[in-house]
């Protein structure tokens, strides 16, 4: 990979250095908390690389969870990926040998580079794109190898670490009420949970309100409003 694509793509991908960094540090100190070495970290982020998922993981086998019920709930956790993926199936197809490792490490911060930053003139869409994906994934993998030895060297309170997650997932639903002024994903995954924690043993209760929040959504959710269509230029100059 020539080198001005690597820079380029740093310059791009700071915001989620430091993001990545913010979140990967609490799920090794997390991991390391619930009583697994330091080094398994790295590899999880290596490997499986979900963000959200491997804190859901970490927590589910902490909790005793069984594979079947932990395999389905990070389905139904990462299932938005599948539309990630359509909305890319272009833009991907000039990517050569980059595109199986694109697909792997398409993450939400890496999906929303990809569709929001123009591809530099006369730079190779692998080349931009992998270094993006790239870079995201190390940032990731650092701040979990970060988290993980700290928690392993250095005396450290883990009381309310496991919260992470949870405050992750607070920040990233107010962003997106805000962004679309649409309350009712949020009330239905809120009425849905509420109804599980009374209704439901409390070791299914996750993997029942994921369920019932989705097939709510898709029964009640109206379609989206066609966009009216975008005036072009006609080659005599004039609006179409």
């Amino acid at each position: 990979m020539n080198r001005s694509y690597l820079i380029q793509a740093f310059k791009v991908t700071i915001p989620v250095l430091f993001g990545y960094l913010a979140i990967g540090i609490p799920f090794g100190l997390m991991l390391v908390s619930a009583g697994y070495p330091w080094w398994l970290a790295p590899i999880m982020s290596v490997l499986m690389y979900a963000g959200a998922g491997q804190y859901m993981a970490v927590s589910l086998f902490a909790a005793g969870a069984s594979l079947s019920v932990t395999a389905l709930t990070m389905l139904l956790l990462n299932i938005r990926h599948i539309v990630y993926g359509l909305s890319l199936i272009t833009p991907f197809k000039a990517t050569g040998r980059w595109k199986p490792y694109l697909i792997f490490a398409l993450t939400d911060e890496t999906y929303a580079l990809m569709t929001s930053c123009p591809l530099p003139k006369g730079v190779p869409a692998g080349s931009f794109y992998g270094a993006i994906a790239l870079l995201d994934h190390l940032y990731w993998i650092s701040g979990s190898l970060i988290g993980a030895v700290a928690g392993t060297l250095i005396p450290f309170s883990f009381a309310g670490v496991d919260f992470a997650l949870t405050a992750l997932f607070a920040v990233l639903l107010i962003d997106q009420v805000k962004k679309s002024r649409d309350l009712e994903p949020p009330l239905i995954g809120f009425a849905v949970t509420l109804a599980a924690v009374f209704l439901i043993p409390s070791d299914y209760v996750l993997l029942a309100s994921l369920t019932a929040g989705v097939a709510v959504l898709m029964l009640v959710r109206r379609p989206l409003p066609s966009s009216p269509a975008t005036p072009r230029k006609d080659s005599t100059g004039d609006m179409t």
